[in-house]
């Protein structure tokens, strides 16, 4: 065979080779670090990992992390916290954490926590170094607790919450949300029931020690450390806006009742002065048939013509006795006065 094809064979092996060289040395980088750092991870780990679709960088440098810390954690155990879409790195920053504040945490419980979705390292820096919460929240745009006492004046008050994460109950556990609603009801409690809004001012904190007391921490993923009034203010005399509101209210209601009485009385009113009219038509109907009785004696021969002008002289001198007497009198020519029928 020509030397030229010889010449080209190895040219082309030796392009094969490094290629091979370079593709692995990533591989082998990780390997040799993992190998001094005595955290070991198999080198054909490392290859099946890039198959997977695994960051291997992650997963080897989580594990000699891990392992320097004095903690054993397999790659395996990562490798499938990693495809399980966990936050490989954050869990186990949070287990050396734990470690050093001689927390108890271990990998199960830590991978659980991480994967419902909580910061499992802010969880153990939280058990370490308390936070404190404001309530209200203030993002929410309420600046106060109110309450009202019984002597009817608002009080506003703001509390700071001290609160340390309980890994025990962060799976499941209630959120600062609950909590700062919690202790806000707890506040409004303790005030509604004080004697007056002065002894709530004489002593605020003892609004804290009746609403710690009441183990509102239950079922969160916090315990609660104190709670500390931070401010009471005082506001409006509710009582009397509302004593003032019922009074308002009150003499609407009396008003509309004797405007209902003014308008039946109206109401009866009307109906005697339509009876009264009634009785008046009876009167002038009653007046009409004299003359048709007149009439009818004189047809009959009841009534002569000496006794019918022996009435008209008696009706005249009824009539001149009356102009004499004035048209006040009320013996004599009832009716007169009275007003004409329409």
């Amino acid at each position: 065979m020509p030397t030229g094809v010889w010449i080209g064979i190895a040219v082309v092996g030796a392009v094969i080779v490094l290629g091979i060289f370079l593709v692995i040395g990533q591989f082998i980088s990780l390997w040799f670090q993992a190998l001094l750092s005595n955290a070991r991870v198999g080198l054909f780990d490392i290859i099946a990992m890039r198959f997977r679709k695994v960051d291997i960088r992650t997963v080897v440098l989580s594990r000699i992390r891990a392992v320097k810390a004095g903690i054993d954690i397999s790659t395996n155990e990562l490798e499938t916290h990693f495809l399980a879409g966990g936050r490989v790195i954050n869990v186990v920053n949070a287990l050396i954490s734990a470690g050093k504040a001689r927390i108890e945490l271990d990998w199960n419980t830590a991978c659980a926590i991480d994967l419902a979705g909580r910061d499992i390292l802010d969880a153990v820096q939280t058990s370490v170094n308390p936070k404190v919460i404001d309530c209200p929240n203030p993002n929410l745009g309420r600046p106060t607790i109110d309450a009202v006492a019984k002597d009817g004046i608002q009080l506003k008050a703001r509390a700071r919450v001290t609160v340390r994460t309980n890994l025990a109950r962060l799976i499941g556990g209630a959120t600062e949300e609950t909590v700062i609603a919690r202790v806000g009801e707890g506040i409004v409690s303790s005030i509604g029931s004080a004697e007056s809004h002065a002894k709530v001012l004489e002593n605020p904190d003892n609004i804290s020690k009746a609403v710690i007391g009441r183990g509102l921490d239950a079922g969160t993923a916090f315990e609660i450390l104190s709670i500390d009034i931070a401010d009471v203010d005082v506001g409006d005399n509710i009582g009397a806006k509302l004593q003032a509101d019922q009074a308002e209210a009150d003499k609407r209601r009396y008003q509309a009742e004797a405007e209902q009485r003014r308008a039946m009385a109206v109401a009866s009113e009307q109906e005697f002065q339509a009876e009264a009219q009634k009785n008046r038509a009876l009167v002038v109907l009653a007046e009409a048939e004299v003359p048709k009785a007149i009439a009818e004696a004189f047809r009959s021969g009841n009534l002569g013509i000496m006794d019918y002008y022996r009435m008209k002289n008696i009706n005249a001198d009824t009539s001149m006795r009356d102009s004499i007497a004035g048209p006040n009198q009320d013996d004599q020519g009832a009716g007169k006065n009275d007003p004409p029928l329409d």
